[in-house]
């Protein structure tokens, strides 16, 4: 007699309800979007019950519409960073040996990525040389172990001072994953459903964002770089022209009004010691946003205020001033507010931007592409019909061919797509084109292990041992040839999991639950099902 217990009944039927309630959401996506759409935003919605699930497989970008970028990251801005965040290093090491060296100065011409540093001692151009080598750190690469991250060079009274290539190639590394990073934060402050972000090469970042209107918002989104720095002002003048003087810099004030300030080079503090930056209102109920410094950006901020009371100071953001309050009071803490011509949606991004962190380098946009939702509904339209299509072919082979047993079957397929999609949704992952071909390809797996089985239990037959018997046998010897069918698909799905990328992974991870889940209706499913029937029925034969 064919038994299987109540608790593995249980069990089975329960796995099989769960992916049903789990998988139910997904027939009423739009209802059930601007439900979680509305909770997200705090706002009540009737169009979805709260007490059931509400998680939903993600349509990708060939699917729902939307934008494909490639930013190149302009490494090289970092080099010219590097040299002026090292001058105030250098200059205050070969300070120390004055009566030696005699003057030092800081020569602006020439190449931004090289430091140039005039010692107006030249016989002791060699002496500064071996001081600024002294400032040098081993690369932090293990393919440079033991390398030094400057190279120095004397070419009469000037000491000539730049990264070397071991150190420029890390640095292009590490700008690339910085920037890499910085975009993801940016585009996740923004709420967006399941974009891609991956690095191409060795300076290049592809972005898919789903569900977008055109590839403009995400370039405003991700192309400012938000380079924040706060720095004293030595003077205002309308001259776009004007020599700001060595260590000095001219910035234009923010909105083309005219005015431009000369500010030191050297900020107080940088955006990078920002911990937090929030939309909110100043005294006057005007847009502004709301800040607070790290600790060690805390204490300069305070010591700095509380040494220039009455002294402007410029918030810089980009290269603009957006903002010269004059210092009041000492500003302990480390918190403070930026204020200027703000609408409240360009504090909000101002927020986001601060927030998400500075770009060490611009991004110069390759490609840009924004693909329409129609597109996605033509491809989910196709999808669907090849899916019903495929489902009703097999539906009608397996009851054309294994009658009763092929209702069953049929049955076990279609809990095993509720499943798959239950999965799906459950875990957030997202759906693509050659998903849906995956989804499709599991149907085929599905339908392959329940023939094997039935194809067993007709062979058993043959021997006359009875019905019982013969199911039981063809469910037993039917596993080993399932097992080794479908765990090298699995392994196969597993490998262009870990080699691919994008839609070649969209596939790789529906072919591999679907193979799980195939897998579970066949042998568990399936066999409850004619185990339920025969144990009510109690045929003198069966045919399969």
């Amino acid at each position: 007699m064919l038994h299987i217990p109540l608790w593995r009944r249980i069990l089975i039927v329960l796995v099989c309800l769960a992916g049903i309630v789990f998988a139910l959401p997904n027939a009423f996506y739009d209802r059930v979007e601007r439900h979680n759409d509305a909770a997200a935003a705090g706002e009540a919605d009737a169009g979805w019950p709260d007490w059931l699930p509400n998680d939903l497989v993600n349509l990708g970008l060939d699917l729902r519409g939307g934008a494909h970028l490639v930013a190149e990251v302009q490494v090289e801005d970092v080099y010219a960073s590097r040299m002026d965040a090292l001058w105030p290093d250098v200059r205050d090491a070969l300070a120390a040996e004055r009566d030696t060296l005699g003057f030092v100065t800081r020569v602006e011409d020439g190449p931004a990525d090289v430091l140039r540093v005039q010692v107006s001692n030249a016989e002791q151009a060699q002496r500064a040389a071996e001081i600024v080598r002294g400032l040098a750190r081993p690369v932090s690469s293990l393919s440079a172990a033991g390398a030094s991250d400057l190279v120095v060079s004397v070419s009469g009274g000037v000491v000539s001072v730049q990264l070397s290539e071991a150190e420029r190639a890390a640095t292009d590394n590490r700008t690339v994953q910085q920037a890499l990073e910085i975009v993801r934060r940016r585009i996740d402050e923004v709420g967006t459903r399941e974009p891609t972000i991956a690095r191409q090469g060795e300076d290049r970042i592809l972005v898919q964002v789903p569900g977008v209107g055109s590839a403009q918002e995400v370039k405003d989104i991700i192309g400012t770089t938000a380079q924040l720095t706060f720095n004293p002002v030595i003077r205002t003048t309308q001259d776009p022209e004007a020599d700001p003087g060595i260590g000095n810099m001219l910035v234009p004030d923010v909105g083309g009004t005219g005015l431009y300030y000369v500010l030191e080079r050297a900020p107080v503090v940088t955006g990078d010691e920002l911990t937090d930056a929030q939309p909110s209102f100043d005294q006057n109920s005007n847009p502004a946003v709301s800040f607070r410094f790290d600790p060690t950006g805390a204490r300069a901020f305070g010591d700095y205020t509380a040494q220039n009371i009455g002294e402007p100071f410029a918030i810089v953001l980009d290269n603009e001033v957006i903002s010269a309050p004059v210092i009041q009071s000492h500003i302990p803490g480390g918190s403070g507010i930026i204020t200027g011509q703000f609408t409240v949606e360009e504090s909000t991004n101002l927020a986001v931007l601060l927030r998400a962190g500075a770009l060490p380098a611009e991004l110069t946009f390759l490609e840009e592409r924004t693909i329409g939702p129609e597109l996605g509904q033509d491809s989910i339209d196709a999808g669907s019909v090849a899916g019903i299509v495929g489902l009703v072919a097999v539906i009608f082979f397996m009851v054309a061919t294994y009658g009763l047993f092929g209702v069953f079957g049929s049955i076990a397929l279609l809990i095993n797509v509720a499943l798959l999609i239950a999965v799906l949704s459950v875990i957030g992952g997202t759906l693509t084109l050659p998903g849906i071909a995956g989804i499709v390809l599991t149907m085929g797996m599905a339908v392959d292990a329940n023939v094997l089985v039935f194809e067993r239990i007709r062979e058993e037959l043959k021997t006359a041992r009875g019905p019982a018997r013969a199911i039981e046998l063809g469910y037993e010897k039917a596993l080993s040839a399932i097992v080794d069918s479908n765990f090298t698909t699995f392994m196969t799905a597993v490998i262009l999991f870990a080699l691919g990328a994008g839609p070649v992974r969209g596939f790789a991870i529906t072919l591999g639950l679907g193979i799980l889940t195939s897998v579970f209706t066949a042998i568990f499913v399936t066999r409850l099902m004619i185990v339920i029937w025969y144990n009510r029925r109690r045929p003198r034969t069966i045919e399969v």
